[in-house]
Formats: C-alpha cells, structure tokens, sequence
C-alpha cells in the first residue's frame, strides 16, 4: 500500500485545507449573524469532508507505521484535533453568549494553525520549534 502513500498524503492535505477554509467560511458567517453559518447543506458538506480526512489519516497512519501515543508529535497532533473540535462546536452552535462563541472561533483557527504546523514540522511544538530551531542554525558560525 505504500505505493499509494502520495496519493493518500494528497487528499488528506486537500481535506485539511478543505475543512479549513469551510469552518473559516462558517465562522465568518457566524460573525456576521447569517443563518447561512449552519445550513444543512454546509455542515453536511463538513461532515464528508471530516469523514475523507479522518479515513486518510487513518490509512498513512497504517502505512507509515506511525502512531499517536508512541510518536509525540502524533499525539500532539491528536490532543490538539480534541480542542479544535470542541473549539469549534462552541464557536458554531454551543456557545451561550456571543463573547464566548467569538473567542472559540477565534481560538479554533489558533489551535487549527498550531495543528497544521506540527504535521508540517513532525515535532510536538510545531512552529515554535520550526522558529527557534532556525533561528539556532543561523546563530552558528
């Protein structure tokens, strides 16, 4: 299966950019007071979505041999997804006051960038070691 690996590892970074871009879509409905934020149509749209990165994901863990709770990273990667779902659970329809719902769109796009970067870095701090780890590189003679 593992001639299938860059096939698999693009639809799942498709997937990722899909889900994405349509929770940013949503949530800036939501902002603006559209009842469009949670159309049918939309969040059935996620749940395919959701559903075709979730199956790749499961299908390069098998291939690769990688897996959370033994690789950090993973694990990371793991944990983080938990609060970006909950994040954004509050920030479309479970959240009591507007305050809240805000904050939660707001702090799911942190929590989704954060994820993003430690897939692209393979390391559990994700952009904070990308940073500090090149920052170390260039201070070397």
């Amino acid at each position: 299966m593992i001639e299938f690996y860059p096939e698999i590892k693009l639809v799942h970074v498709g997937a990722v950019i899909a889900s994405g871009s349509l929770f940013a879509t949503r949530g800036t409905l939501m902002l603006a007071r559209s009842p469009l934020a949670n159309h049918a149509a939309l969040r059935y749209l996620s749940y395919a979505i959701d559903t075709t990165l979730l199956t790749a994901a499961l299908m390069l863990v098998t291939i690769l041999h990688q897996y959370p709770f033994v690789q950090a990273w993973l694990t990371v990667k793991v944990l983080l997804l938990v609060v970006y779902v909950v994040l954004g659970s509050l920030a479309l329809k479970r959240a009591t006051t507007r305050r809240v719902q805000v904050g939660c769109f707001f702090a799911a796009i942190a929590v989704f960038l954060l994820i993003a970067s430690v897939a692209r870095a393979h390391h559990p701090l994700g952009i904070v070691y990308t940073v500090t780890h090149a920052v170390a590189e260039g201070s070397r003679p």
